[in-house]
Parts: structure tokens; sequence; C-alpha cells
């Protein structure tokens, strides 16, 4: 495999080129909008977002915050045919930190947070939204680094309690707050895209969810796929209301898998898919994937940040992929949710290049410029990438952040 390594800045970046293509063989995973894990993602987003706007609007800048450690533990309920309700509240465990006062000035971070957990209930699960038990973990502790010599009181215990915005380090440089990575490839294949859209088609509002109440969002799919032949195993919940009997249910469920044969059909090279629905039911004991409310968080399951879909809306454990949680992270200098974004798109701005495969690897250094990661890694497929090319590919990703965190305070990680 042939390698070019160079340097922008205090970044060591090394392109290699010729690497083998990946195989067509493909597991990947996807949990839809209802999904326990997704709901504390997108929550968790939602919240620094919330707290963003806040301080931007009052002070002129993002102030220091992180809910990206929110867990959502799941309530109790009852679910008869043509009924349900819920029997205990699901726990929103609000864990982080963010800066409560600015100047003098109050934040009013527990008003802020719970009108949004409200709100985003409403709005996702309307039949959760009067029965949450918010509990409140944000403290305002600096990191590690606050060594007291003397009087004087160290610059970062003042970071969750600025004097005014100019005690932001942001504001003069932007440093990456940890040793982490992001990670990205391109493109999609063909199944991937499948299962986003299955996935979408069953969980948001489409054509089917809007003609059938039933349908609840709790959707989730894991599938493999040899290039050829796709094997999914599918679970789509139903809520109770709306489903009179045992008979209804099943008929229901028939057409959730007709439903999935004609899309295969549209979407698949040959149509060659076998599902299996709802793999836990036995309706003759009236086991089902029944809900109140479309969703396991009304009954047990637990949702924790960083445990969902990663930022590009796949699990994709033969692709490159890390463990890192992007949602509710600060968006002005943690490297967890900006270098994943940034790897994403760099990667299919040199599929766009070169035609080909692209995977990158974006590798930081506590306290190193954001801009200039300690290591970057780029591997293509193509066997003649233009290096030139690529390189101004890679400064000109680089140079985009501080445009990123405004877009993601404006629309948070774009869901895909």
């Amino acid at each position: 495999m042939p390698r070019t390594s160079t340097t922008i800045g205090n970044s060591h970046i090394v392109i290699d080129t010729a690497m083998a293509r990946p195989d067509a063989t493909t597991i990947v995973e996807r949990k839809g909008l209802g999904h326990p894990d997704t709901l504390a993602d997108h929550l968790a987003e939602r919240l620094s977002r919330a707290y963003s706007h806040h301080t931007v609007e009052r002070f002129g800048a993002v102030l220091h915050h992180n809910f990206d450690k929110l867990a959502l533990l799941g309530g109790a309920s009852e679910v008869r045919y043509g009924a349900g309700r819920m029997t205990a509240p699901v726990r929103v465990l609000v864990n982080g930190r963010a800066a409560p006062m600015c100047g003098g000035q109050r934040i009013p971070v527990e008003e802020i947070v719970e009108a949004e957990v409200r709100a985003f209930f409403g709005e996702r699960l309307p039949e959760v939204s009067d029965h949450l038990d918010i509990v409140f973990n944000i403290t305002s502790n600096s990191s590690p680094g606050a060594v007291l010599t003397g009087d004087e009181v160290p610059d970062r215990t003042r970071w969750f309690n600025p004097r005014s915005i100019e005690d932001l380090r942001e504001r003069r440089v932007r440093l990456s707050n940890d040793t982490s990575l992001g990670t990205g490839w391109a493109p999609e294949n063909t199944f991937e895209s499948f299962v986003r859209e299955l996935v979408n088609h069953f969980s948001g509002d489409s054509e089917f969810t809007r003609a059938h109440a039933w349908c609840g969002s709790d959707v989730k799919l894991m599938g493999y796929w040899d290039g050829e032949q796709a094997d999914v195993v599918l679970c789509v919940p139903q809520k109770s209301r709306f489903v009179a009997s045992r008979a209804e249910y099943v008929r229901n469920a028939e057409s959730v898998l007709a439903e999935c044969h004609r899309l295969a059909e549209l979407r698949l090279p040959g149509g060659g898919a076998r599902f299996r629905l709802n793999a836990r039911d036995v309706p003759e004991k009236d086991e089902l994937y029944l809900t109140y409310t479309g969703s396991s968080i009304e009954s047990g399951d637990e949702g924790v940040v960083g445990r969902g879909n990663r930022v590009n809306g796949l699990i994709t454990p033969l692709r490159p992929m890390n463990l890192e949680g992007a949602n509710g992270k600060n968006p002005v200098y943690h490297v967890g949710k900006l270098y994943n974004i940034a790897a994403r798109r760099l990667a299919e701005r040199l599929h766009e290049a070169t035609g080909e495969h692209a995977e990158v690897h974006l590798v930081s250094a506590t306290g190193q410029r954001l801009d200039q990661p300690w290591r970057v890694l780029v591997r293509l497929s193509s066997p003649d990438a233009e290096m030139d090319k690529v390189q101004a590919l890679v400064e000109e990703t680089l140079g985009e952040f501080p445009a990123l965190t405004d877009e993601l305070v404006s629309d948070g990680i774009v869901l895909s």
C-alpha cells in the first residue's frame, strides 16, 4: 500500500492509497426514533443546543457544558388490547456539567433543562410526557489541573464560572479538550442505505406511519448482507390503544412484512431479502411487542448516550468506527463530537474526489490546537489519488471548525 506523509502545522498526516476495498459482507444495525438509546442521544443533543442558544443570546458565547452522560431509566406500564397506561414514571438522569453563572449573572440551568426534557417527550412520546421523574446531576466542577499555589484562583476554576466570556480560553485559541479520535468513511453500500430507509419508514414521519396509528417508534433492525442475499431481523412495536385483539396484531405484523418486501424489491439488487419480525413474539400466549407508548422505555428498558447510532446514523462493526458518544458534547472544542463529524465529511469529500472508498481517522492530543490534530490518517482505495488535492481537502476540513461549531449550535447533529 503506497504511503505519503506530510505535516500541516502540528498535524502529522499519513495518506495511504490503493488499500483494499471493503468486503461486500455487511453487518449493520440501526435504532429508530423511539429506541431508548436514540431517545437519550437526541435529548442530550437538544439540551446542549438549548443551553448554547441561551448563553450565546445572553452573553455572546457558548459557555462550558456537557450533557453527554445523560441516561434514561425505563418506567412501568400495563398493556391491554385496546388500552394501556403508565404505572411508573420514566426517570431522566441529567448527568453532566454546565456553567451556572457568568459575570455574576445566574443561568437558569435546571429550568432550561426541565423545559426541554418535557418538550422533547411531548413531541417524541406524548404518552410519557406526564410520567417523567427528572433527576438533576449537573455540576460546575473544573477539570483536573487547577493546582493551588497561593491566594490566586487558577484560571481553570473559572471555566464553569467565568467573570466574563473573556475568561473562556477558546476565545483566544481552540484547543482539544481530550485525547480521542473521530472516524469517518464513505460511501455507504446499497444495503446500508436500505437499512436507514427501512427504519425511518417505520419509525419516523412517513406515509406508512401516518396511515397506521398503531405503528410505534421503537424500531430496531439488525441486518446481514453478503452482497447478494440480505437477512434482516426487525422489531416494530404496536401501540395497544389501536390494536383491539391478537388477530389484529397479527394482521398488522403481516402488513409490516409486506411493506418490507415491497421496499426490498425497490431498493436491493434482485430484491433478495429475508425478514424476521418481532422474533420474540409468542402469539398463542399473547407475548407480543405490544406497547402503550410505542417504546420499550415504558417498561423497564434503559437508554444511555453513546450506545445508539453513530453520527452517520448506523452501527457498522465491520467498518471503521469508535465508541465516542457525540451527542450532548460541547460543540466548541469537544473532539468526540467535532472530529467524528469532520472525519465523516472529509471521507465523503474524498470519495467524491476519487470515486473510490475513503476512510478518515482524526486523532487529538488534549491541549493541542483543535484545527491541528495530533495524527490524521487517510486511507483510500484509489491507487492514483492526486496528493495535492487530497491534502487540500484535509486542510479545507480542518479549517472549518469555528463554522462547524456555529452550525451545531444552530442545527445540532444532522440526523440521517
